[in-house]
């Protein structure tokens, strides 16, 4: 059970990075793209698994904590967030079931959305994200 619950915190981090590199893809997140995400945790990531972290909270929460330790850090990399979650999806593909990946592109599509629709940087990270979610 401990060896399942590391993989699942390190999913939700990883899907915090992912959410932070769309938000981020255009030089700037905003609240709304923050905002967006919340939502998304709220009404449909908390409802995944029923694992909780070392505090007691469900799991899914990693991801806002991530994307807002990533907001105020100082060192914006983009791109190194991204290809760590798509690292981390080649590595443990068993976790990417088709509902997974579906909820996932449905998460980065509303964030790309939230702030005056999609620009060209989020949309070509889009893309990406989508090619690499129908890999096996």
């Amino acid at each position: 059970m401990t060896t399942q619950k590391k993989l699942t915190l390190v999913f939700y981090q990883n899907l915090g990075k992912l959410f932070f590199a769309i938000a981020a893809s255009d030089g700037t997140v905003r609240e709304l793209e923050f905002d967006k995400l919340k939502a998304f945790v709220k009404q449909e990531w908390l409802d995944v698994d029923d694992i909780n972290d070392a505090f007691g909270a469900d799991a899914a929460y990693q991801i806002e904590i991530v994307f807002d330790w990533l907001k105020h850090s100082d060192e914006l990399n983009v791109q190194a967030c991204f290809d760590d979650f798509i690292n981390y999806k080649n590595d443990q593909s068993q976790l990417f079931t088709a509902d997974i990946r579906k909820l996932i592109l449905k998460t980065a599509t509303s964030i790309a959305y939230a702030f005056s629709g999609i620009n060209k940087a989020e949309l070509i990270m889009l893309a990406k994200l989508d090619i690499e979610l129908k890999k096996s």
